[in-house]
């Protein structure tokens, strides 16, 4: 089989980006699809288009929405690298810089100029996101000066604004209730924005906060003892606490040591991430924003600035603004969204090569087998 798709760099991550049209509708026959397309389950992904790895193991699917509020949507789907499995509870605030732009070129959404707006339905999560696209001439334009942390050269700018992320998979901003909880007799705060997770000091871990991602990768123990952490927290927020599934997420925090607001590690499996997560980076900057948290407790806010919350992470910095507003009945200020710069480009455009025999139903494998 041939499939039309575009491989995309966006932000720290890359994937395949196909319409939703050019795949089977059916989501077991999706995956099968998709889990031979990127080459899985092989620890190197040698016979498909993935990378190796967690960041270049993403699949992004767009189509046209029907939802008023939309004019595209997107599933984001995480292919195991080395299971037979899929997941779609997690979504990759990287991987959704390349939906606009892919979405304008390929005729789903109409250009203006020099830029475009486009709201996007993200339906891992059911909240929408408008990104703002350089389209000078009403063509995109990847060229520019803007320079994201972990990925070489400039780019241009993509503005994602993120409109009403709480509780995206727990229905609320603090899922178990309280900004701080003990587990395993350590602090933590699980908070539900963008994205559900865990965030523990890395003091409590015997960390500084500051090691690089060969470090933490190369500390068997320390990471045993992160799942832990993790599992625990998933069944205080009412998650599942399976290994395999992508939330909740889990982090590591400790105050700044370059000027940033607060460093942080974050976590995709059971290795640390070479940068840092779009979603992951907006529910930082939402517990440093929300009183009690142990990340409030750590960050150092610029009062000239104070929405801006500034990551220091392995390969850099990245910047997230909250937004609040106050609340109609209680006058408290409430978080209600977020904003971020990124950037995203195609790197090949073509159709993928997938071998019948790895997307026939195990049942009809068998079959065809035994006959």
């Amino acid at each position: 089989m041939r499939i039309p798709c575009v491989l995309m760099r966006g932000g720290s991550s890359k994937g395949l980006f196909f319409l939703a049209k050019d795949l089977p509708a059916d989501p077991a026959a999706r995956d099968r699809l998709l889990l031979a397309a990127m080459g899985s389950p092989d620890a190197r992904q040698i016979d498909g288009m993935g990378g190796g790895n967690d960041h270049s193991s993403k699949v992004v699917i767009v189509g046209p929405s029907l939802q008023k509020d939309a004019d595209v949507e997107y599933l984001f789907v995480q292919v195991s690298v080395a299971r037979d499995q899929v997941d779609i509870l997690p979504n990759s605030g990287n991987m959704l810089a390349g939906v606009a732009p892919f979405a304008i070129e390929q005729g789903l959404v109409k250009s203006s100029s020099p830029v475009t707006k486009v709201r996007i339905l993200n339906t891992n999560s059911q909240k929408v996101v408008e990104a703002t696209v350089q389209t000078p001439g009403g063509h995109v334009s990847y060229a520019g000066n803007f320079e994201l942390d972990g990925v070489p050269g400039k780019c241009a700018p993509i503005a994602l604004q993120f409109f009403d992320p709480t509780g995206t998979r727990t229905g609320r901003l603090l899922p178990t209730g309280a900004p701080q909880d003990l587990i395993l007799g350590m602090p933590v705060t699980c908070i539900d924005f963008a994205i559900p997770i865990v965030f523990i000091k890395a003091g409590s871990l015997g960390k500084t906060g500051g090691e690089s991602k060969q470090e933490l990768d190369g500390d068997p123990i320390f990471l045993e003892r992160l799942e832990e952490v993790r599992a625990a927290a998933a069944r205080l927020m009412g998650l599942s606490d399976a290994p395999d599934l992508g939330v909740p997420k889990v982090a590591v925090i400790a105050p700044p040591r370059d000027g940033g607001t607060i460093a942080s590690r974050y976590f995709v499996s059971s290795n640390c991430h070479p940068v840092f997560a779009a979603t992951g980076a907006m529910a930082l900057a939402a517990a440093c924003h929300t009183p009690d948290t142990i990340a409030e407790e750590l960050a150092e806010l610029d009062q000239n600035d104070s929405q801006r919350i500034v990551i220091e992470h392995p390969s850099g910095k990245m910047s997230c603004n909250v937004v609040s507003a106050a609340d109609p009945w209680t006058g408290v200020p409430k978080l209600v969204g977020a904003a971020l710069l990124t950037s995203a480009r195609p790197l090949l455009a073509g159709e993928v090569f997938v071998a019948d025999h790895c997307i026939k139903p195990k049942t009809q494998e068998i079959i065809s087998e035994a006959a």
